[in-house]
């Protein structure tokens, strides 16, 4: 069975989240009053710096992510995707086995949708990362931030609220004592003999439901990459093959919907972006884009005393 079942009268919340907080609205700002507006910027600003994209599940990024990604992409990080479980429980129709090797698959083509350099595959198992030991998680991802030397990642919020995939928030937790600890020279300190401490400076984090939002990035520009990045989840997830599925399906019926197209291809591409994907138009339309993605942002902290030295101090 699928882990997540498309919904067509709900698909911009709802069917993405559990039913007890559907109503409350994907997102919302609600207690900030600050929302920074981020838009692509020219000229590759970002070039020499690396971003890690982490997901618990091959298609978490590409509904949640992935217009940031590319984004950012362009404006010159070079990017690693990070998977932290095997996917065992994802795909019908398949044994144990070949549904872990199809998700393998459909995470690289992800990554090579979204222009990735490389995607590491840590293969926890699927809806039981609760159970593991969250320590020997964490010194792999310590591992991997400091060989990468990871500026910024992008992955689920540790403090979104009402998650209920174990997997998702598992993940995030460490995550978030992961990059807070690759700094530090006191923390696994066996690595050290073969990579340097490094510190993550920026985190985006996405939720499925109520987060703190105080960063909404404009990713018009990047939708039709991302809808790219769920067309090829063709194992698990809202996006696949689920348009030239619901194409044939009409067709036995006598009926067709045009915006679905006269082939496989274009009626995936179209279901997605109309359908699935609806959640990032109704977001850019709150802060008058056209598409965008929603985060709870933290980034470099300015230093009080650097503004204090200089505003105020003066030559011997």
């Amino acid at each position: 069975m699928e882990r997540r079942k498309f919904i067509s009268n709900n698909i911009a919340f709802g069917a993405l989240a559990p039913a007890a907080y559907a109503s409350m609205g994907s997102n919302e700002p609600g207690k900030t009053k600050e929302v920074f507006i981020e838009k692509v910027t020219e000229g590759q600003p970002h070039k020499g710096k690396v971003l890690a994209v982490i997901q618990p599940h091959c298609d978490d990024v590409p509904i949640f992510a992935a217009g940031t990604v590319a984004k950012l992409i362009y404006e010159g990080y070079t990017g690693y995707l990070i998977r932290t479980t095997n996917d065992e429980a994802a795909g019908a129709g398949a044994t144990y086995g070949e549904r872990i090797v199809n998700n393998e698959k459909d995470n690289a083509a992800v990554a090579k949708a979204l222009g990735l350099e490389k995607s590491y595959d840590l293969n926890y198992s699927n809806h039981r990362m609760d159970e593991l030991n969250i320590q020997e998680i964490k010194g792999r991802l310590i591992f991997l931030f400091r060989l990468l030397k990871v500026d910024t990642l992008i992955c689920y919020d540790p403090w979104g609220t009402y998650e209920e995939n174990p997997d998702h928030y598992i993940t995030a937790r460490a995550v978030e004592a992961a990059r807070w600890m690759a700094g530090m020279n006191t923390d696994y300190p066996e690595q050290l003999e073969v990579v340097e401490p490094h510190n993550v400076q920026e985190m985006y984090y996405f939720a499925r439901g109520p987060q703190l939002v105080n960063r909404v990035v404009d990713i018009s520009r990047f939708i039709d990459r991302k809808v790219q990045s769920n067309v090829v989840c063709k194992t698990q997830g809202p996006g696949g093959d689920h348009g030239a599925q619901l194409r044939k399906k009409l067709a036995t019926e006598g009926k067709k919907l045009a915006i679905l197209g006269d082939n496989d291809q274009t009626a995936n591409f179209n279901y997605i972006k109309a359908f699935v994907l609806d959640h990032d138009r109704k977001n850019g339309e709150k802060y008058g884009l056209e598409w965008a993605e929603c985060f709870h942002y933290i980034g470099p902290t300015p230093s009080k005393l650097d503004a204090y030295i200089e505003q105020n101090a003066t030559l011997l």
